[in-house]
C-alpha cells in the first residue's frame, strides 16, 4: 500500500508539470536566474473562494457559439469555471474558483490569483489573459497603455507560464483521493485481520485482485509481475478515477484530465521508458534479428526497421487511444445539450423546449455508456502497457530450462 501511495504521488508530479513542458526548458535556459520575488500580497484575492465578472450588455446579447463552448469546456483553464447567472439589470455573471498564476518574464517571479484577470476583462501587472473557446487560453505581455508586447521578430511577447490550471489541479485532487482511499483500505485490513472486507474495501479489493489476477499476472508472467504490480495498480487506478471524475459536471469534479493529449503522452512515455529499460536480450535480439522471418526480409532490412518504428509506435497508439476516446465523449455529450440552445435561438424558445426532452435522453444514455468507457479505457491502457512490458521481459523457454 505504501509503495502504490508514493507511485500516486509520483504520478501527480510527473503529471501536474507535463502541460508546462516547454516552459521548464525555457526556465532552464535562462541566465538571468536567480529570480526577483515579489510581495506576499500578491496572493490575495478580492474573494478567496470566487471571482465574479461583470460582462457589458453588448456581450450578453452576442450569439451563442455552440463549438467554442463544446472546446471550452474540454479544454484548459487558468480558473475553474462552476457557473453564470443573470442579475436582475440583465447582465451576465460568472463564478469560478480562481487558481495560482505562475509567471516568470525578464527573470521577475510573479505570483498572483487568477480572479486578477477577471476571466479576461483585466490587465494585471504587464499581464492580459487572451483567448479561451475555440482558441488557446493563454497569458501574453501588454505595455501601460494596454497594447500588446511583441519581440524583434513581431511575434507577441509570452511569459513562462507555469501555473496551476484547472487539469493540474484536478490531478491533485484525484490524488489526494486515491491516497485517502488506499490508506483507508489498509487501516481495514488492520482492523479487520483474517476476516471478510467490509465496504469501501471491499471495492478497492476486487478493483486490485482484477488488475492483478486478470491483467498483470497473465500479461507479465509468474516470475515478473509483483515486481510491475504497483506500477500498473497506479496506472489503472488513476485512468478510472480521472475517467469517472471528468464525467461529473460539478466541483470538485469535471476537469477532462485524460483528454488532455498532454496527460496522455505522460502516461504513455512512462509506459515506454519502463518497457525499454526492462527488456532483456532477448527482446532486443528479437528486435533486429525477428524469428520466423525469411532471411531476405532481415537482409533488406524491412523487418528490423517494421519492428524498431513498432518501439515507438506503441507508446503512440496508448496516447491517442486515450485520449481520442475519452475527448469524443465529452464532445458528444456537450453537442446534445448545445443542440437546445441552438433550435432555441435559431427557430424558436418552443422549438428549443420540445428537442431539449430528445437531447437530454441522449445525454443521459450517452453518460451511462461513458461509465461504461471509463472503465474500458482504464482496462486497455493497463492491459497494453502490462502487454508491451511482458514482451520485453519474456524469456524463451529454453532460456528458462
Amino acid at each position: 500500500m505504501r509503495r502504490v501511495s508514493f507511485l500516486f504521488l509520483t504520478l501527480a508530479l510527473a503529471l501536474g508539470t507535463t502541460a508546462h513542458a516547454q516552459e521548464f526548458i525555457e526556465l532552464a535556459a535562462d541566465e538571468s536566474l536567480p529570480f526577483e520575488f515579489v510581495a506576499a500580497d500578491d496572493f490575495e484575492s478580492e474573494d478567496p473562494f470566487a471571482e465574479e465578472f461583470v460582462t457589458e450588455e453588448a456581450e450578453a446579447e452576442e450569439a451563442f457559439n455552440p463549438g467554442s463552448t463544446i472546446i471550452g469546456h474540454v479544454s484548459d483553464a487558468h480558473s475553474w469555471h462552476m457557473f453564470d447567472y443573470y442579475s436582475k439589470d440583465g447582465k451576465e455573471h460568472a463564478v469560478a474558483i480562481p487558481l495560482p498564476i505562475i509567471l516568470i518574464n525578464d527573470g521577475h517571479l510573479d505570483i498572483f490569483m487568477s480572479s486578477k484577470f477577471h476571466h479576461g476583462h483585466a490587465d494585471y501587472k504587464g499581464y492580459r489573459l487572451v483567448g479561451g473557446g475555440l482558441e488557446k487560453e493563454e497569458i501574453v505581455c501588454v505595455d501601460e497603455n494596454g497594447e500588446l508586447l511583441l519581440d524583434e521578430a513581431g511575434n507577441t511577447v509570452k511569459p513562462i507560464d507555469l501555473s496551476i490550471t484547472k487539469v493540474p489541479a484536478a490531478i491533485m485532487i484525484i490524488v489526494v483521493m486515491l491516497i485517502v482511499i488506499v490508506m483507508i483500505a489498509k487501516n481495514g485490513y488492520k482492523k479487520r485481520e483474517n476476516q471478510a472486507p467490509k465496504g469501501l474495501q471491499s471495492l478497492v479489493e476486487l478493483l486490485v485482485v482484477f488488475v492483478r489476477d486478470d491483467i498483470v499476472r497473465p500479461m507479465i508472467g509468474e516470475k515478473h509481475y509483483e515486481k510491475y504490480l504497483p506500477y500498473m495498480l497506479t496506472l489503472f487506478f488513476f485512468i478510472f478515477f480521472s475517467n469517472c471524475m471528468g464525467l461529473i459536471p460539478f466541483f470538485p469534479a469535471g476537469a477532462n484530465v485524460t483528454g488532455n493529449i498532454a496527460i496522455t503522452a505522460t502516461l504513455a512515455l512512462i509506459t515506454f521508458f519502463i518497457t525499454n529499460i526492462s527488456g532483456n536480450k532477448h527482446y532486443w535480439v528479437d528486435i533486429f534479428n525477428t524469428p520466423g522471418v525469411p532471411a531476405w526480409l532481415k537482409i533488406f532490412p524491412l523487418m528490423p526497421i517494421v519492428e524498431l518504428v513498432g518501439v515507438f509506435t506503441k507508446p503512440i497508439v496508448l496516447m491517442i487511444r486515450l485520449f481520442a476516446n475519452m475527448t469524443a465523449g465529452h464532445i458528444v455529450i456537450l453537442g446534445f445539450v448545445v443542440l437546445i440552445f441552438i433550435f432555441s435561438n435559431t427557430i424558436s424558445m418552443g422549438v428549443g423546449a420540445g428537442v431539449s426532452v430528445i437531447s437530454v435522453v441522449f445525454s443521459v444514455f450517452i453518460s451511462v455508456l461513458e461509465c461504461l468507457v471509463a472503465y474500458i479505457q482504464a482496462f486497455v491502457f493497463t492491459m497494453l502497457s502490462s502487454l508491451y512490458i511482458g514482451m520485453a521481459v519474456h524469456e524463451p523457454h529454453h532460456a528458462e530450462a
